[in-house]
């Protein structure tokens, strides 16, 4: 009986950490990265790992103190509900402490021990570490872990902290030239073979593919194969949006304390006329037998961060001033970038629009975020020449693409969608007033 009393309170002890239910369409998870190295001991509600879900990711806090027991390796899929690590309670922090350094720390060097926390710091698996959204800022700049000053838990390198060091480097005066060698120089500084080869390289590398990023290809399939998506294209001339904004920019900015852009000025332009027009706002049902139609405007704003595109909608549109429009889309894309986006700010919306024209495309077919209906891509604005009135005149045009699901939206209605959009950009006193 003692012997059985024993061994049940030593499984007790070791509690199993499950992935819990992130959201009511994820089923599965990614482990981006550990934040505490295994066997390490952790607080309660201290952050062990990352989970890289479909649409975002999730630090995990410890549910106990004890010492953690890694039962999944980082870039493992794992269940909702599946177990991903044990925490032994029974052992406490000193106990962790002295298992680890055992061998390192002998017994009579007391005088050693009030350097425990630094220590601790110093050797965390987060010291120097970056989390995956900084790890791909990082290669994408070229940064390595020594240039960063990490501010994060435990010595962590935080995607603040990589943006930092970009910004540093690019403010960073360019390096003086080296003086050009002297003539009897100039053999020993004859360029190698290696380098001239380096041109020749044939090296390849694999990298496995973020959960977003799988999400993202297969979301693109499935519009590609499941919607009849077809696209129409338009123009529009800004050049009384880009007088208007000129003129009211400074009274706008000291009202409300943010800038007036053209994301705001076409996103309330496509709200209105989707609310005149609501088979362009609507969806067709799971069972594909129906159709439901909203009478609200939520419009999705693709954004583009350092782990894929995200596409957050903006709920009531058709409802919210100018100002509010550009506070709402400044927040989310605040939040996409730094990873901090919860699962409800993901989800919905009825309608997308997506501006490629940030990257310099002049025009493009944006595939429908299904299961909405429909997406309106932007485009640059280029300086074109323009008959005006019997008259050549040089206006800051744009190419509009509207790709919808020929299912739910007619070639007509997808048509005049668009042209009800151009007159309410070219003539904006009409947006203004509501006409």
């Amino acid at each position: 009986m003692s012997l059985a009393f024993t061994i049940y309170i030593i499984h007790m002890s070791i509690i199993e950490l499950v992935v819990p239910v992130i959201g009511e369409s994820i089923t599965e998870v990614t482990l981006s990265s550990w934040t505490k190295e295994d066997g390490a001991y952790v607080e309660l509600d201290e952050i062990i790992c990352e989970f890289e879900s479909d649409k975002a990711t999730v630090e995990v806090p410890a549910e106990k103190a004890g010492k953690l027991i890694w039962v999944a390796q980082e870039d493992d899929d794992i269940s909702i509900g599946g177990v991903f690590a044990k925490i032994d309670t029974s052992v406490s922090s000193g106990e962790s402490d002295a298992s680890d350094t055992k061998e390192e720390a002998p017994v009579e060097k007391k005088e050693e021990a009030p350097a425990k926390e630094e220590a601790t710091t110093s050797d965390s698996y987060a010291n120097g570490h970056p989390s995956p959204t900084a790890q791909k800022l990082m290669n994408e700049h070229n940064l390595k872990a020594e240039d960063i000053t990490a501010t994060g838990k435990d010595g962590r390198i935080t995607q603040e902290d990589v943006q930092k060091a970009i910004n540093n480097k690019s403010a960073a005066p360019a390096k003086k030239e080296t003086p050009a060698p002297k003539k009897e120089e100039k053999a020993v500084a004859t360029p190698t073979p290696a380098k001239s080869n380096a041109a020749f390289s044939r090296a390849q590398r694999t990298e496995k593919m973020s959960r977003m990023r799988r999400t993202i290809a297969k979301r693109l399939v499935s519009a590609k194969n499941n919607t009849a998506m077809l696209t129409t294209f338009n123009e529009v001339d800004l050049t009384e949006i880009m007088a208007m904004r000129k003129k009211y920019q400074e009274k706008f900015v000291e009202r409300y304390g943010i800038k007036l852009g053209f994301m705001s000025l076409f996103s309330k332009a496509c709200a209105k006329v989707l609310m005149e027009m609501p088979d362009v706002n609507a969806q067709i049902a799971e069972d594909e037998k129906s159709i439901i139609y909203n009478e609200f405007v939520d419009i999705s704003i693709a954004i583009s961060t350092p782990t894929g595109l995200v596409v957050p909608p903006v709920k009531n549109v058709e409802s919210l001033n100018f100002a509010e429009i550009e506070g709402a889309i400044k927040g989310l894309a605040k939040k996409a970038r730094d990873g901090s986006l919860t699962l409800q700010e993901m989800q919905g919306g009825t309608f997308t629009i997506t501006n490629g024209g940030v990257f310099g495309s002049m025009m493009s077919t944006p595939i429908i975020n299904e299961p909405q209906s429909a997406i309106l891509g932007m485009h640059t604005i280029q300086q074109r020449p323009m008959a005006i009135n019997g008259e050549v005149k040089i206006r800051p045009m744009m190419y509009l693409a509207l790709s919808y699901d020929h299912r739910v939206i007619d070639g007509s209605t997808s048509v005049t969608f668009l042209v009800k959009v151009k007159q309410l950009l070219e003539d904006p006193i009409t947006l203004f007033l509501d006409l």
